[in-house]
């Protein structure tokens, strides 16, 4: 079993890794020919599933195993992840390399960075200024030569002296302790499936999104502590905000509690057209087709944690397009689509999100 690459798209690659850790500690992590995948799955709260290709965040890599497609299936820690990458971000490169340290495997990353030293001194050269070229002063032992030359081909020895910057490269290594899994305790992890969706929607920015439902569920909290006696139930409490979309590009947050009932609206935003290739039925019989033909007043509604909703939210700095699908008091699925930078014609990687929707 082998892994070794160099890094690239280190900035956006951080980011994901902290989008991921707000939701859990752990992550596992699928290698194979063409894709490397990061799955997120809490004991309670939302799920991710993010799939990358090999080229987004890695370059000259070399991957083999005893799997089809030379698969390799890690359990990671994000948080020493993070912190890795963390590093990386001012390096002038990085790489990765599965190895064992004491029988232990381990992710190690290299970082090369490099740092400005100075000397301070007299500068040798500083006497050649504009007002004082050598060649134009009567000092033979500049003389190009002709009558006078007296160079004996002996020169005085002299200490280098110079206040020039120098780069001096670095090299730092972080281990990243991980497991590699058997490919039967892998088969287990298995993506949500949910039915077709009733209403897809593009989301407006997500850190707007955030700050709004950031406000609501900080009001929905201070509500409570002022209602409630004790502290510990109000400190176990996350409350439960409304999400609601139609097919007429209109998005709505709600809040209502037993002093609260407050709502913020877009409007204007875009229902992008489904492929009806990628459909299990028509498009004539999809459940979104049947929502827009009843008009703007039809809503597709689920209710989320607004403490995991701020989580899931971080992946807005991402920056790529969000299209959220809403399978009416059932689930919300977010599509976060990453343009690779590098590439303008290379497609867009995919980090899904799968929220569940609490009764009322």
């Amino acid at each position: 079993m082998r892994f070794k690459t160099n890094l690239k798209n280190v900035r956006t690659f951080s980011k994901l890794v902290a989008a991921l850790s707000t939701l859990e500690k752990i992550a596992w992590m699928r290698l194979d020919d063409e894709n490397v995948r990061f799955t997120v799955i809490p004991d309670t709260g939302s799920q991710v599933w993010a799939s990358l290709s090999m080229d987004f965040i890695f370059d000259s890599w070399q991957l083999q195993s005893a799997e089809a497609q030379n698969t390799i299936n890690l359990e990671l820690p994000l948080g020493p992840l993070q912190r890795a990458l963390k590093s990386a971000l001012n390096g002038t490169s990085a790489s990765l390399r599965l190895t064992k340290k004491d029988g232990i495997p381990i992710l190690s990353m290299t970082i090369t960075t490099t740092t400005a030293s100075a000397n301070t001194g007299r500068d040798p050269y500083s006497r050649f200024s504009a007002h004082n070229n050598p060649r134009d002063n009567n000092d033979s032992h500049f003389n190009a030569g002709g009558d006078g030359d007296d160079d004996d081909g002996v020169f005085a020895a002299e200490p280098l002296e110079t206040h020039l910057h120098r780069e001096r490269e670095k090299i730092i290594t972080q281990d990243i302790p991980v497991r590699v899994l058997h490919p039967e305790t892998v088969e287990t992890i298995m993506q949500p499936k949910v039915r077709e969706p009733d209403v897809h929607i593009q989301l407006p920015p997500l850190l707007q999104l955030k700050a709004i439902s950031d406000r609501y569920t900080k009001l929905a909290l201070a509500s409570r502590a002022t209602s409630s006696t004790t502290a510990a139930v109000t400190a176990n409490f996350s409350p439960k905000l409304e999400l609601s979309a139609n097919m007429h590009g209109s998005l709505r947050l709600a809040l209502t509690a037993d002093t609260l009932d407050i709502a913020s609206q877009w409007d204007g935003l875009e229902n992008p057209e489904l492929d009806p290739g990628q459909l299990n039925c028509l498009l004539a019989d999809h459940p979104s087709t049947k929502f827009k033909e009843e008009g703007p007043d039809k809503w597709a509604s689920v209710r989320v944690d607004g403490k995991d909703w701020s989580k899931v939210l971080s992946v807005g700095r991402l920056e790529g397009r969000v299209i959220a699908c809403f399978a009416d008091d059932h689930a919300l699925i977010l599509y976060v689509y990453v343009p690779q930078y590098d590439d303008a014609s290379a497609e867009d990687s995919v980090v899904t999100y799968y929220v569940s929707s609490y009764s009322l």
